[in-house]
C-alpha cells in the first residue's frame, strides 16, 4: 500500500475486543476502508469464518483486498468484498445468500485518502472543486451545487444542523453575497468566505475555522445522517442472537444518532410509567454492553490526532 493510502485504525485493540471473535464466525466491516480493522479482525476469525467487507469506493475495496490476501490462505476467512453504502445493507447482504451475521463494525471516519485528495474536495486545509460526494459514481448532489444554489435560510438549517456552528447565519449570507459575484467552485473560495464571515476574535480558537462548515456541507452531500440510521436499524435485524454491533463515531450527531437507536432497541416498553407490569409486549432487542462509549487513550490520540473525538459504543443482540 503506498504512502497514498495510509490509514490507523482508531480504537483497534478495543473494537477487536468488543467483537468477540473468532466466537463471533460471520463479521461484517460496513465500512472497510483500507481492511484497517478488518485485517485484524480476519486474523482473529481464521480460516473457519466468513469476512464481509462493505465500502463503496473503488480503489478503497482494491486495496483492502490486496491488504487481506496477504494473510495465508490457510489462515484467511472466507472474503466477500461489496461495493455499495452500508445504507443498503439489507440488499447487499442478501447477496451474500446469508440467513444472518454474527458481528459487524461502523467506523464513521471519512477515510483518509477522500480527505486528503484533492479532487474529491472534502479538505478545507487544501484547495480542489467543491465536490465531496463518497460515491461520485452514483450521486448527482455536489457541495458546489448546494453553496451555489440553495437559499441563505436552508444554508443556516444545514450548517447550524449538522455542525453546531455558531456563525451558521453569518457564513450563509456572506456565501450567498459571494456567489452573487461569481460563483464559487472550490474549496480555497469558500475557505475565504468562510474565513470572512467569522470575526476574527473567534477565528483564534476552536481549530481551523472552515472545518465546522465542511462537515455540515459533507453531511448534506451524502444523506449521512438518515443513511445512518437506516444501516444501523438493518444491521440489527441481520445480527442472530448473541452477536454483537460495535459502531465508532466521530462527532455529537453520529453519536447522538448510535446512542438513541441502541437504546431504542435496548428498551422498547411503549406502555405508561405508572403502569407496573408490562402489557405492550415489546420486548428488548438489544443489551448495552457500552453505558458509556470507549474512548482513545492519551497515547492513541498522540500517535493519531484524528482518533481524537472517536467514541465507540458497542451492544448485544439477545
Amino acid at each position: 500500500m503506498t504512502s497514498e493510502y495510509r490509514h490507523i485504525p482508531v480504537l483497534l485493540p478495543e473494537c477487536i475486543d468488543a467483537l468477540e471473535l473468532p466466537d463471533h464466525p460471520v463479521f461484517v466491516d460496513a465500512t472497510l476502508g483500507f481492511a484497517g480493522h478488518s485485517f485484524e479482525a480476519a486474523k482473529a476469525l481464521g480460516a473457519e469464518g466468513l469476512l464481509i467487507g462493505i465500502d463503496q469506493d473503488e480503489v478503497a475495496l482494491t486495496e483492502a483486498a490486496a491488504k487481506l490476501e496477504t494473510i495465508p490462505e490457510d489462515a484467511r476467512p472466507e472474503l466477500a468484498l461489496l461495493r455499495g453504502n452500508f445504507g443498503d445493507l439489507d440488499d447487499l447482504l442478501a447477496s451474500c445468500e446469508i440467513p444472518g451475521i454474527d458481528a459487524t463494525l461502523f467506523d464513521l471516519g471519512v477515510s483518509s485518502v477522500q480527505i486528503d485528495t484533492q479532487s474529491r474536495g472534502f479538505s478545507f486545509k487544501e484547495n480542489g472543486p467543491l465536490d465531496m460526494r463518497m460515491d461520485p459514481g452514483k450521486q448527482t448532489l455536489t457541495a458546489e451545487e448546494i453553496v451555489n444554489t440553495y437559499n441563505a435560510a436552508d444554508l443556516t438549517r444545514i450548517i447550524r444542523s449538522y455542525s453546531d456552528e455558531k456563525w451558521a447565519s453569518r457564513i450563509a449570507d456572506f456565501i450567498v453575497k459571494a456567489r452573487a459575484e461569481a460563483p464559487i467552485e472550490e474549496s480555497g473560495q469558500l475557505v475565504d468566505v468562510i474565513k470572512a464571515a467569522i470575526p476574527a476574535s473567534a477565528r483564534r480558537a476552536g481549530g481551523h475555522p472552515a472545518k465546522r462548515t465542511f462537515q455540515a456541507l459533507r453531511i448534506e452531500v451524502n444523506s449521512e445522517l438518515t443513511v445512518l440510521r437506516r444501516g444501523l436499524d438493518a444491521a440489527v435485524r441481520w445480527l442472530n442472537p448473541g452477536g454483537i454491533i460495535a459502531v465508532i463515531s466521530y462527532h455529537s450527531l453520529e453519536d447522538r444518532i448510535v446512542k438513541d437507536t441502541f437504546a431504542s432497541f435496548a428498551d422498547r416498553c411503549t406502555c405508561p410509567p405508572d403502569i407496573p407490569v408490562c402489557v405492550c409486549g415489546k420486548q428488548p432487542v438489544l443489551d448495552l454492553i457500552t453505558r458509556k462509549p470507549l474512548l482513545p487513550s492519551a497515547e492513541e490520540i498522540e500517535r493519531n490526532p484524528r482518533s481524537r473525538s472517536a467514541k465507540l459504543r458497542v451492544a448485544r443482540k439477545r
